[in-house]
C-alpha cells in the first residue's frame, strides 16, 4: 500500500478548464498517422538506440519493449525528430549542469502555462519520482512563482519560465536572484530548457499526440 496521501479532489472549475482544453487539442484525431511498432521494430530500436548511444556513450541497447511511444510516433520525423530528442537529452541527461529539481520545476510550470496535456502529465509522473509533492505540483499550477512557499531561488526558476512566456525575455530582478545561485552557462541552460520544452510542447499539441497510458494529462497532481 502506498503511504502517499490522497490528491485533494480539483476545484469544478479547474476541471472544466482542463476538459475543455483537452477536447481541443485530445478530442480530435491526432494528425500523425500511428507507426507499427512491431512491423517496424528493428528501425524503432536502431533509431533509439543510436540516439542514446550518440549523447550517453556505451549505455545499454533499449529492446523494442522498453522505446517510448512517442519515439515511435515521432519516427516517420525522422532527422529533425532525432535532433529535438539530443536537446532534451542534452539539456535533462547526465552532463547538464541544472539541479534535477529545477529543471523539473521549468518545465512543468511552461507545460502548464502552454497548457499541454502530454507534456505536462509526463513530467508530473516524472517530477513525483524525484520526490516533488503533490502539494508542489498544484502550487506549480494555482500560483506558480508568486506563492510564498517557495525558497527564493525556486521563485526565480520559476519566474524566468512565466517571463519567457510571457515577454520572450528575463528581467534583471529574476537574472539577478539566478546569478545568487547559478553561474551565467548554467542560467542560459535553464533559459535553452525552457525554450525547449516549449518547442516540445507546441507540437505535441499541434499534433494531437495521444496521451500515454498512465498519463492523466493537466489533471495530473
Amino acid at each position: 500500500m502506498s503511504d502517499c496521501p490522497t490528491p485533494a479532489p480539483l476545484a469544478p472549475q479547474t476541471l472544466e478548464r482542463i476538459r475543455l482544453r483537452e477536447a481541443e487539442i485530445l478530442g480530435k484525431p491526432p494528425r500523425v498517422e500511428t507507426v507499427d511498432r512491431l512491423a517496424r521494430a528493428d528501425e524503432i530500436v536502431e533509431a533509439t538506440n543510436r540516439l542514446r548511444a550518440s549523447l550517453f556513450g556505451n549505455v545499454p541497447s533499449l529492446s523494442i519493449e522498453q522505446v517510448p511511444q512517442i519515439m515511435v510516433t515521432m519516427l516517420p520525423f525522422g532527422t529533425l525528430w532525432e535532433r529535438i530528442m539530443g536537446l532534451s537529452m542534452t539539456v535533462m541527461g547526465p552532463a547538464s549542469r541544472l539541479a534535477r529539481r529545477d529543471q523539473k520545476l521549468a518545465i512543468l510550470r511552461t507545460g502548464w502555462l502552454l497548457q499541454a496535456p502530454y507534456e505536462f502529465g509526463e513530467h508530473v509522473h516524472q517530477s513525483k519520482a524525484l520526490g516533488i509533492t503533490t502539494d508542489e505540483i498544484e502550487r506549480i499550477t494555482a500560483e506558480g512563482s508568486a506563492s510564498p512557499l517557495w525558497s527564493e531561488h525556486e521563485r526565480a526558476v520559476l519566474r524566468c519560465a512565466e517571463q519567457l512566456q510571457a515577454r520572450a525575455s528575463v528581467d534583471d530582478e529574476t537574472w539577478d536572484v539566478l546569478s545568487r545561485t547559478l553561474d551565467t552557462e548554467q542560467i542560459f541552460e535553464l533559459i535553452v530548457l525552457i525554450g525547449q520544452f516549449t518547442l516540445v510542447a507546441y507540437f505535441q499539441n499541434a499534433l494531437r499526440l495521444p496521451l500515454e497510458a498512465g498519463n492523466p494529462g493537466l489533471a495530473a497532481r
